[in-house]
This record gives C-alpha cells, structure tokens and sequence, in this order.
C-alpha cells in the first residue's frame, strides 16, 4: 500500500510544517521571509558565497521526488491508478491552500505545487499510452 501513497506529499507536508509554526503569523509575508531565511553558505570556485535557503533545498528535493514519482508512473500496476488519483486529491489540496491560504501564496509553494501537477498529468498520460499499447485498433486485445 506505499505504493500508492504519492511521495510529493512529503515535500507538501514539510511546507505546511513550516508555514503552520510561524511565530510572527500565517502571512504570505512571513512564509516567504521563512523559505529565503538562509541556512548555510557555500564557497563557490568563482569567490562568490552561494546563500542556501530553506525554500532552496525543500524545491531540490522536490525535484528529487518528483523524479521518483515520474519513474513509479510508468508501471501499469492497479496499486498505480490508486496513486494517479491520491496524486489528484493532493493536487487539489496544494491548488486550495495555494489559492485561499496566505501563508501558501508564495513562490516556492507555487513551484510545489507545479510539481504535484506534472505527476498528475505524467501518470495519467503514463497510463492512457500504456492502455492504447495494450489495446488493438480494431476492437480486439493485443
């Protein structure tokens, strides 16, 4: 049943962890001064210091999952439909939360929330290929 859970729920899950323990507020103001907050520097070979936020690294692993979720797409298992459709449902929720919640309407949230979407179109466009493959043009299975 892991299978079916959609793992960008964790990179959702890890937003609303931040955004809900604001202490100065459930703003858009405060969430985004949160994700841009830095956590540490890197010495870059050009001498430059490349400032690493928290929005930073929770959109690189969302990148990393959505990777994952890209790859658990393409089996044409029955586990996968009940994946494609909890994948809607968060959809849903990240679209609600991004629209109506201002601690949400920030720039990382979005990118978030873009991601979810690509793993729903990919998994249902995954499937409908998977299933015109599966089937012959002329009524008959292959």
């Amino acid at each position: 049943m892991f299978a079916a859970f959609p793992l960008l729920a964790l990179p959702v899950l890890v937003y609303n962890l931040v955004a809900l323990t604001l202490t100065g507020g459930y703003s858009a103001v405060d969430a985004h001064a949160r994700m841009a907050e830095a956590l540490f520097t890197i010495r870059m070979a050009s001498n430059i210091d490349w400032s690493v936020s928290l929005g930073d690294l929770l959109l690189a692993a969302a990148l990393v999952v959505l990777f994952i979720e890209l790859l658990k797409s393409t089996t044409s298992r029955r586990v996968a439909i009940i994946n494609h459709a909890l994948s809607m449902i968060l959809f849903i929720i990240c679209l609600i939360q991004f629209l109506l919640a201002p601690a949400f309407a920030t720039s990382t949230y979005f990118l978030i929330t873009v991601m979810v979407l690509l793993d729903v179109l990919a998994g249902f466009i995954v499937t409908i290929v998977a299933a015109r493959r599966d089937i012959d043009f002329s009524g008959g299975e292959a």
